[in-house]
Order: structure tokens, then C-alpha cells, then sequence
């Protein structure tokens, strides 16, 4: 446990459904050199539509940060397909929880940086695209039926309700409870709405 054990600067995150673009790498690095040893640097990632599917996250709604195209984007957490931790950063906030599966241990790992004294910033542009279906739409896919959208949302690959819950808790007091029923209470009506519509 604790990571590599040999000299390290920086730690890559990387999801092996992502296919970096070939200045990714310099894209992150220099962003984490601008931004001093105490900068976590997320990449994001766009699916084959060009849409933004993975990124920082702002908020206690956990919005996607949309990339700049010439400057970092700063962040309150991160989704972890392409991150960039500093050894610095390793030292003060080490691995993700192991309480939390998937995404919610990116998201608790960045709540804990901030904590911290961590800054967390997207690097300027897309660094990589997704190569298959887990980076489709999800919960917000248009035309899928609510009992569908309520699968999607409420499985591991978005917000499981148990983890959801304790990240909540965690992060978020006094608003958990709102904040645990408002994706789900959004995902429904948005899902009704585009039945009705459609």
C-alpha cells in the first residue's frame, strides 16, 4: 500500500477506456508546473461526438467543468480518467477511499485535497477521447424511460445511492439530505419530460 516505492514526481491517473491525444501529457504537465507543487490537474475527456463527458467537477451539484481553450479551468473535485497528482499532493491526501467504488472515490479524493490546501485545475482543451459505451450520455440519455434513467443513475457507474449517501455525509452537511434525493428527483423528472415530449 502508499504507492510506487521508487522516486516519483508525479502520479497518472488513467482509465484504460481513454485514448490520450499526443500532447496530453505536456498539456498536463505544464498546467501542474504553473500551477505549483500543491495542483492536482485534470484532464478532460470528450466522447466521439465531441462532447465533454469527463472533467472537473464544481459545486455541491458536482457540475462538469467544461475545458478553456488557452487557460486551466480551476475545480472543487474531479472526475478520475485523467488526473495528474503531484508527489506533493500524494504526501497530504494519498489514494482515493476504498469506501467508495468508482467515480465517488475521485470525487471524495478531490473534497479531501481541497480540504487540504490542494488547488485542482483542468488543463486547457480535451486531453484524451473515450473508445467505447461506458462513456455514452447514461441517466441523461434522450428518449430512455424513467424506470431506465432510475437504473442508470442509481447504478455504480454514476451515483449508487449507498456511497452517494455517505460522500453526502461526508462532504455536504447540512444540505445531505436534499443533496442525496436531488439527482435522482432531476434524473426522473428530466427522463418524464422527455417521454412526454417525445
Amino acid at each position: 500500500p502508499g504507492g510506487p516505492s521508487h522516486a516519483w514526481t508525479h502520479q497518472l491517473w488513467l482509465d484504460d477506456r481513454v485514448v490520450l491525444f499526443p500532447r496530453a501529457l505536456a498539456n498536463l504537465l505544464c498546467t501542474a508546473r504553473a500551477g505549483g507543487p500543491h495542483t492536482v490537474v485534470v484532464g478532460a475527456v470528450r466522447n466521439a461526438y465531441g462532447d465533454t463527458v469527463y472533467s472537473g467537477r464544481r459545486g455541491r451539484a458536482l457540475t462538469l467543468v467544461e475545458p478553456a481553450g488557452h487557460r486551466a479551468e480551476p475545480c472543487d473535485t474531479y472526475d478520475g480518467r485523467v488526473v495528474l497528482v503531484s508527489r506533493a499532493v500524494y504526501d497530504l491526501v494519498g489514494d482515493p477511499d476504498k469506501v467508495f467504488r468508482h467515480r465517488m472515490g475521485d470525487y471524495d479524493h478531490g473534497r479531501r485535497a481541497h480540504r487540504a490546501g490542494v488547488s485542482a485545475l483542468v488543463a486547457p482543451g480535451h486531453v484524451g477521447a473515450c473508445v467505447d459505451a461506458p462513456c455514452a450520455p447514461g441517466s441523461q440519455e434522450p428518449g430512455i424511460g424513467v424506470r431506465e434513467a432510475l437504473r442508470r443513475v442509481t447504478s455504480v457507474r454514476e451515483l449508487p445511492p449507498r456511497q452517494w449517501w455517505a460522500y453526502c455525509l461526508r462532504h455536504t452537511w447540512p444540505w445531505a439530505p436534499y443533496l442525496m434525493v436531488s439527482p435522482y428527483a432531476r434524473t426522473l423528472a428530466r427522463a418524464g419530460l422527455g417521454r412526454l415530449r417525445g
